[in-house]
This record gives C-alpha cells, structure tokens and sequence, in this order.
C-alpha cells in the first residue's frame, strides 16, 4: 500500500513538472482584496465525477488499483479543497489524501501540517474532548497517546506489538483504543462493534479481545465472523451472547460512527493513526521514536519551547 501511495506522488510530482513547463503563465485577472479572500476562503470542490476522471488517469493503468472517493470537503488550509481516496491493491487499503487549488487546475500529495508555537493543540483538545474507546493507564496523565485502528487492517496488527511496548516502558501514559473502520474491509464494522462492547463491559477483557482478533486476523471470513469473534470474546472473559447483541445495537454503530468522525475531524484517513498530545505518528514509528516522542511531550506538552 505504501507504495500504491508513493505512485500516486511522483505521477502527481511528474504531472505538475510537465505541466509548469509547458504552459505558459497567464495574467490573472483583477480581483477586489474582498474577493479574492472570500474565494481562497472558500474553494470550489471538485466533483466527484472529476476526482474519479482524474484517478482513471493516473491509475487506469493498472488493472490491480482500485479506489473510492470518501469524502470532498473544504480543507482546513485556506483555498484548498480535500479529497480522501481509498486506495487498494494487492497488499491492501489505506486513506490518502489530495489537496486541489481553488482553480481546479492542481493537485497536491502529502501532509498539510499544523503551524505555530503550539501545533498540536488544537487537534489534542478535539481528542480529549471527543475520545470515547477503551483506555487504560492514568485518565490525567501528562500524555495520551491515541491511536485509530481498523481490526481487519493488517498494518495494524503490525503496529500492535509496538503499542504495547510503548505502553510497557512508559507506563505512565493514558492510551485510548479509537475504532476506525475503513469501507474497504468487509469485516471491519462488525469487528468495530465486538471491540466497542467488549470494551464497555470489561476493561480487562477487551485487549484480550483486540490481541486476540489480530491474531486470527487472516482467518476470519464473512462466512465464520460471528462465529470467530464470539469465541474470542469468550476467551477474553467477556459475555459472547451479550457483547453480540450489543454489537448490532443502533447506539453501538453511533458510537463507531463518533469514532471515525472524530479521526477524520483531526486528519485520520488510513490506519493505523497514531496521536501522542495531538501530534500525528506514523503507525510505522519504531518503538524507539514513539518513547522518544512520549517523554518530549512529557517534559515540553504544556508550555510552549523557549526559544
């Protein structure tokens, strides 16, 4: 997957170079300050029918690639229009984003990242404000790491046994569990909802429960799925009837839905994502660096760095 992403930036990167060499620059017209700040303010969102145009460009290709246009929406950085694919191939799915100017004209790949004294700010405050998944370690502790996982992601289970590491040699840190389920993956919701119910009804259990299903991630089918995570439930020491009836309830898909609208309001749009105070980690960060990262905003988390 990451390298379906990597393509997609350097065809982006090509695209851009090609096109700032052969076209030849234009006078724009004159605006009013007024104007012109309304429109960066406010740029016109492609539609989807032009996103998907534009992938079938880049991507068409290639048989192996398919996508899904998630959502379009005006950017948190001024005069820019966010679109969020799902991109799937071979090796799996994973969210990622394009920025387009306001003129339609231009695609951005990457990080648009937080500026300012204080960064990460904002983005820890909709967390603390918004978080409702299992937790464990002190509720007021210095620093909380949440991380947004889908259980039939396989770079989650990856970055599971780094987790709880992490957790083992800081154990001074609150870590919240946060359900993203992506559309991509057939089972995801349904898992979601076991580990939202798991976790409600025991705060023991329910890490048995996540370990337990990342395990036999790659044995579980549509066909079994009940089956499966009902047995791993009652591993866990959870109530399987139970914690399967609660999982289709209405309020339990609510509280999913919470989850990923909460992710996305802070910039979640593959998993894992990874949030130390705010601050966005690749879920591929060795151990190491999260520890590293961990202690830094213990000692420098509440003021800013003097300079």
């Amino acid at each position: 997957m990451k390298n379906t992403v990597c393509i997609l930036a350097l065809l982006l990167a090509s695209t851009a170079a090609a096109f700032a060499q052969s076209k030849p620059a234009s006078k724009p017209a004159s605006k009013s300050p007024a104007t012109a700040t309304a429109q960066a303010a406010k740029p016109a969102l492609p539609s989807e029918e032009t996103v998907n145009a534009f992938l079938y460009q880049m991507f068409g290709y290639d048989p192996t690639i398919t996508w899904k246009v998630e959502d379009i929406r005006p950017s948190e950085a001024s005069g820019l229009a966010e679109v969020t694919v799902v991109l799937t191939n071979a090796q799996g799915s994973n969210g990622s984003k394009l920025y387009v100017t306001s003129d339609g004209q231009h695609a951005i790949t990457g990080d648009i990242l937080p500026f300012g004294a204080r960064p990460f700010d904002d983005a820890r405050a909709k967390l603390e404000k918004g978080v409702n998944g299992a937790s464990k370690g002190p509720e007021h502790a210095a620093v909380t790491v949440v991380e947004f996982s889908d259980m039939q992601c396989p770079h989650c289970k990856q970055a599971a046994p780094n987790i709880d590491q992490l957790l083992a040699l800081e154990p001074d840190v609150h870590f919240v569990f946060q359900n993203f389920p992506l559309p991509a993956h057939n089972l995801a919701e349904k898992a979601a909802g076991y580990v939202d119910c798991v976790g409600r009804a025991s705060s023991d259990a329910v890490w048995k429960f996540i370990q337990k299903t990342f395990e036999e991630q790659s044995n579980i089918t549509e066909a079994n799925a009940d089956e499966k995570l009902k047995s791993f439930a009652t591993a866990s020491g959870a109530n399987a009837d139970e914690v399967a009836v609660c999982a289709v309830k209405p309020e339990t898909k609510e509280r999913i839905e919470a989850s990923v609208a909460l992710g996305k309001s802070v910039g979640v749009s593959g998993t894992p994502a990874i949030f130390i105070n705010g601050r966005a980690i690749g879920g591929g960060a060795p151990v190491e660096v999260l520890k590293q990262i961990v202690e830094f905003q213990a000692k420098n988390g509440k003021e800013p760095a003097a300079h």
